[in-house]
């Protein structure tokens, strides 16, 4: 499939920081080494866009800007008119460049878009299931469970899957929850997450200025390398923290990044009394992040049990043991889909602090297995969870995905 041109809607993308900007970035980067041709157009939830095209890391963006009538500043309606939107600038540039294929991301939005444009271009589409975006917004609060928004997400998301040519996903997770709406499987293809090992080599030792310029004594340090959503369970690490400096009298907590749960973590710091133990370093250079991962013995992962968790793969353990990093997590179904069996005695129950800290306590006593499971943690990395070993699976997507639209 080498000399593909490939069409890629996106959400959003780089210089935004996310896991799902930079699961694109890598796929990216890896499809183009593969020979492909790559466009990228991002939905009009971008924001931050300077120009309506952009130049970042070496790829150029078509961005999608929002239109000004009143319809997309109402409920409901504001999300058809994105569709619409980024639909006329997917066709726009479609008809621009020429592609060969549309590969439409998450949410359902952008599988609309591409669908629409797919049939006035006849071309074949692809979509990825990256998350369960009505899920997420549970979480956030801007849904309910058995909200009409909810229900009406989940539909539109399902009437996508049953028009697309191809379906991928990241996760066994997800591939469940496609499969449970009646679509068959041999559509289905499963594109793990993955990390670049050669970005995630470890430093050689503890970056010590940084250390000081953030105020960390020597430690033990816990920590946290991500967004702050109320899901990702930072604050059970807190509530953990009091039973774990019981066992380490000088364990402090560095937390890297910022979101919607930041102000609520900092109350809770400050109700437990260990605010001069957490350190918020705020949102960091990419470029940077090894440098925080240096000074971070133990990464915690305490994500809290719903359904999004339970089915959604994350990225930070693998970057963790990419980076030599020892960490602990909790026992929902993504982490077990990304933790090796050997590492299993690092999860903990979700939600629960006095098991977090019984885990961590354990992890801290005994420093002399750490070594080696660091050597386990980079092997299990290069050998099964590199992004060329993923992303080489579109190579029988887009093909599948070409033949059916011929076909029909």
């Amino acid at each position: 499939m080498s000399g593909l041109k490939v069409l890629h809607v996106l959400d959003h993308s780089v210089p935004l920081q996310s896991g799902y900007a930079f699961r694109t970035l890598a796929i990216l980067r890896e499809q183009r080494r593969m020979g492909y041709e790559t466009v990228h157009v991002t939905s009009s939830k971008h924001y931050g866009a300077s120009a309506d095209v952009e130049e970042v890391d070496g790829l150029t963006f078509f961005r999608t800007r929002p239109g000004q009538s009143m319809l997309r500043r109402l409920p409901v309606t504001n999300q058809v008119m994105v569709s619409i939107d980024t639909a006329a600038r997917v066709e726009e540039v479609a008809r621009q460049v020429g592609v060969d294929l549309i590969h439409a991301h998450s949410p359902a939005l952008n599988g609309l878009a591409a669908l629409r444009v797919g049939r006035r271009l006849r071309l074949p589409v692809v979509y990825e299931m990256r998350a369960s975006w009505e899920d997420a917004a549970v979480d956030h609060g801007t849904a309910g469970a058995r909200s009409l928004r909810y229900r009406v997400s989940r539909a539109l998301e399902t009437f996508v899957f049953r028009r697309v040519d191809a379906i991928t996903t990241i996760c066994e997770g997800l591939r469940k929850d496609i499969l449970g709406r009646g679509i068959p499987a041999m559509q289905i293809t499963v594109v793990p997450n993955a990390v670049d090992a050669s970005a995630f080599e470890p430093l050689a030792g503890r970056c010590d200025s940084l250390g000081g310029e953030l105020g960390l004594a020597p430690g033990p340090v816990l920590g946290f390398i991500g967004s702050f959503y109320a899901y990702e369970g930072i604050d059970v690490l807190l509530r953990a923290m009091p039973a774990i400096v019981q066992a380490s009298p000088q364990a402090q907590v560095l937390l890297v990044g910022g979101g919607p749960a930041e102000e609520s973590l900092r109350r809770l710091a400050d109700e437990l009394g260990i605010a001069a133990r957490v350190h918020f370093a705020g949102r960091v250079p990419h470029q940077r992040v090894a440098q925080y991962y240096s000074l971070i013995d133990v990464l915690v992962y305490a994500r809290h049990s719903i359904r999004l968790t339970e089915t959604v793969t994350p990225l930070k353990p693998l970057e963790a043991m990419a980076m030599r990093r020892m960490f602990v997590a909790s026992d929902v179904g993504g982490h077990l889909e990304v933790v090796p069996i050997g590492f299993r005695d690092r999860l903990f129950r979700a939600g629960d602090a006095h098991d977090l800290a019984r885990v961590v306590a354990g992890l801290l006593a005994d420093r002399s297995a750490w070594a080696r499971s660091a050597d386990a943690g980079r092997r299990y990395v290069e050998n099964e969870r590199t992004w060329q070993q993923s992303v080489h699976a579109y190579e029988r997507v887009y093909a599948a995905a070409i033949a059916r639209h011929r076909a029909q």
